[in-house]
């Protein structure tokens, strides 16, 4: 059996390909891609896998991208810790999953359950099990970044949405702050972060910042309605909540 890993975490690709070569049956791993970027790629320029595993967080968005921008007849199994609806959605269609830290007995499980179905079924049936799992889940989902790949000197370096402090917008740029105060230059404007972050994690705070919870060290009253705040790391200069704004910054704090 052929099969291809997409999946943007070394070791638990590692771990993934250790176990298949564990199974009662010959797996063939033609390739590990690590983005949908990648994937789209390899999808397009090669046969179809008999089997494909896939994470659903990648290092340039949800996994879902893939199997809407390319054609896919191969069976999926997802390998998530997604939350419960979407798990849901996976055992309502057919779509088999499995939980990570992914366990040989399971992944036998669905191994077996492929190996078992009839070949010619495959294709059709498994592209309208895909396509009706797409529109099950929120369109908005599949905005949301989780991981930044940042230039630093001659190598890309991925930074986690958990490490990110906040962004700011100044001298026609915009960085990404961490909270080892760490900056770095991304290829995005602050209108274009607002549509690829997660609201409950994220707040525009003013035209220059777009802050997480934890980056908010202070938070003082100011005059006409406004608020002004000091962030962790700490950046020279006020950081201004408009009044405007501070309704929804409120609600926004007391939601996390």
């Amino acid at each position: 059996m052929k099969t291809i890993i997409i999946e943007d975490e070394y070791p638990a690709a590692e771990r993934l390909q250790q176990l298949l070569g564990k199974l009662d049956a010959p797996v063939e791993v033609l390739t590990v891609q690590q983005s949908v970027s990648g994937a789209v790629r390899w999808l397009t320029e090669n046969r179809p896998p008999d089997l494909i595993f896939s994470d659903i967080q990648l290092s340039d968005g949800l996994s879902f991208q893939i199997f809407e921008a390319v054609p896919v007849s191969s069976p999926i199994v997802f390998t998530t810790s997604y939350d419960e609806y979407a798990i849901k959605a996976f055992k309502v269609r057919s779509i088999d999953y499995l939980l990570k830290p992914i366990k040989l007995p399971e992944l036998q499980g669905a191994v077996h359950k492929f190996q078992q179905m009839q070949p010619a079924a495959r294709a059709g049936d498994y592209a309208l099990r895909i396509e009706s799992l797409l529109d099950s889940l929120p369109v908005t989902g599949k905005k949301y970044k989780n991981r930044f790949l940042v230039k630093q000197n001659e190598q890309l370096l991925p930074i986690a949405r958990e490490e990110i402090a906040y962004f700011f917008a100044g001298n026609g740029m915009v960085c990404l702050v961490r909270h080892d105060g760490r900056q770095f230059i991304v290829e995005y404007t602050l209108e274009e972060l607002e549509n690829l972050l997660e609201p409950s994690h994220f707040f525009r705070l003013n035209r220059q910042f777009i802050a997480t919870l934890p980056s908010i060290a202070q938070i003082h009253t100011y005059f006409n309605g406004k608020l002004k705040l000091e962030l962790q790391p700490r950046m020279a200069g006020e950081v201004i909540v408009s009044r405007e704004k501070v309704p929804a910054f409120k609600e926004w704090i007391e939601g996390n």
